[in-house]
């Protein structure tokens, strides 16, 4: 390994293997729930526990991050998180974790979570220049560290909750945690992920004013701001689809916890496949229509299939074939993210773009819950995918969408000629 690629290398090894934990929780949690209570509605609101502070915190980390620094703030948030994750089983075993505790509990990690993940995509450029690796490709990569961790976490969560049960499996994902911790701190030295410390003094003034900064940028590129609502819509509903309509289905209809594990990891060697391809195919595909077919192919689709079919073997095959064309989207995404904003907001930006296009998966574990309570699962699943199809199509529709394109060297430095930074 080149001595100038390690803090890459290292950012997607913690990145995988908090992954790899995350992706198990996200099957354990929501079935504790519902092989505790039977409850759908139960389990779409202990996912918006969790979701909502993450969301929020996104949103607003982001001037905390460029004074505390990327490389501290994703330490201490995730250290922070493996404590509270590592409660959950203990409590569990001491017979005391009622619905009521795990929401509050999935809630502080959610929050500290939040913090972490604002300083987590910023991490990349800087890890990427220091390897000389081209922002797309390492886009790419970082993407691919996330489906890989997808692949491996969910099934091997199907089965270990077989074996060991869920709470246990929860304990698994704070231990992931500590582990990206001690990755991130041997492997990124705190030269790498310096960031620009704003001046002045620290105040509530000063923090309002950061925080605006971001957000005011954002809001003058019509192309960040297409990407924003687009990714808005599609999230909420595939919240509703992992976080209660899936797990819904295998419960109900297919009756093994197996059933969820799959599904998910097949979604997950599809998007793996899919992020490969982007990586080495990507700079010489157009943007616009990549992006087009594959957002199209692979939102809609495993909600009808899901509608139409109780057998698992159809299911996997048609969500291997929608996370290939899912994995193509974010490295083109990221990199036109990276390429419109500058270096020195990207921590606040990036923030607010994440947090406003998450801003509603907290409620889609709240209206899978609700719709799959009162209309049944058939029919949450068919309005669901319905509105993903419609929602899709709209880089054929509004013309910012063409900006996705690659633009000129001259170009790319700044992403909005709208823009002027604050002074302060």
């Amino acid at each position: 390994m080149s001595p100038s690629r390690r803090p890459l290398y290292g950012l997607l090894a913690a990145y995988f293997v908090s992954g790899v934990g995350t992706a198990m929780s996200a099957v354990a949690i929501p079935w504790l729930v519902l092989v505790t209570t039977g409850s759908a509605a139960s389990t779409g609101v202990v996912g918006f526990a969790q979701m909502a502070p993450y969301v929020v915190l996104q949103a607003s980390a982001g001037p905390f991050v460029d004074r505390f620094g990327l490389r501290r703030t994703f330490l201490a948030g995730n250290l922070a998180a493996a404590a509270v994750m590592c409660t959950v089983p203990l409590l569990h075993a001491a017979g005391v974790l009622s619905v009521g505790l795990l929401a509050a509990l999935v809630m502080a990690a959610g929050a500290v979570r939040g913090v972490a993940d604002c300083a987590t995509t910023p991490l990349v450029p800087p890890t990427a220049q220091a390897g000389r690796v081209p922002n797309e490709r390492a886009v790419a990569l970082f993407s691919g560290a996330n489906r890989a961790a997808m692949l491996a976490g969910m099934p091997l969560a199907g089965v270990l909750i077989a074996v060991i049960g869920p709470a246990r499996v929860v304990l698994l994902d704070g231990i992931s945690f500590a582990a990206a911790v001690l990755i991130l701190a041997a492997s990124v030295p705190a030269s790498v992920a310096a960031t620009r410390q704003p001046a002045g003094p620290r105040s509530r003034r000063r923090y309002a004013s950061d925080l605006a900064e971001g957000f005011r940028f954002l809001g003058a590129d019509r192309l960040l701001i297409g990407i924003v609502v687009l990714v808005a819509i599609t999230n909420l509903f595939d919240e509703a689809l992992t976080s209660v309509l899936l797990p819904v289905w295998a419960h109900d209809r297919v009756h093994r916890a197996e059933a969820l594990g799959l599904v998910g990891g097949v979604l997950g060697l599809g998007m793996l496949a899919g992020v490969g391809f982007a990586a080495w195919f990507g700079p010489r595909l157009p943007r616009r229509l990549t992006f087009t077919v594959g957002l199209v192919a692979s939102a809609a689709p495993p909600f009808y299939a899901l509608a139409a079919w109780t057998s698992v073997l159809p299911v996997l095959a048609l969500c291997l074939l929608c996370g290939v064309a899912g994995g193509v989207l974010n490295p083109i995404l990221g990199a036109v993210e990276f390429e419109r904003i500058p270096a020195p907001l990207q921590a606040r930006v990036l923030g607010a773009i994440k947090a406003s296009a998450w801003l509603g998966i907290p409620f889609g574990a709240l209206l899978g819950g609700s719709l799959t309570q009162h209309f049944g699962l058939t029919a949450a699943l068919l309005t669901c995918g319905s509105v993903m199809l419609a929602a899709t199509l709209a880089p054929l529709v509004f013309p910012s969408w063409r900006g996705i394109d690659r633009r000129p060297p001259t170009q790319a430095v700044s992403a909005s000629p709208e823009y002027a930074p604050a002074t302060h």
